[in-house]
């Protein structure tokens, strides 16, 4: 797990609790987010600006690495708010 991960656990909690603002996969829970849509926004220049970007690369290294595993443990011992 990377350092950054490591210092801030909090961005995994908002990763499996936040969902996606917009686009196609728009209220899907960001830790759910295929690694394809993910690589989408890397082939188009970036992650957004601010916390949501944040979120995405975070999810996005985790998939890229193999490490989803990570994330669904998460989800299984959190309760996660449905909309």
């Amino acid at each position: 797990m990377s350092e950054e991960l490591k210092m801030n656990p909090t961005i995994l909690l908002a990763a499996v609790k936040m969902r996606m603002p917009f686009g196609k996969y728009k209220n899907v829970l960001i830790a759910d987010l295929p690694v394809f849509y993910l690589e989408y926004f890397v082939r188009k220049g970036g992650f957004p600006k601010g916390k949501l970007g944040m979120l995405l690369s975070t999810v996005y290294e985790i998939k890229l690495n193999g490490l989803d595993e990570i994330l669904h443990q998460l989800k299984k011992e959190l309760p996660v708010n449905k909309r």
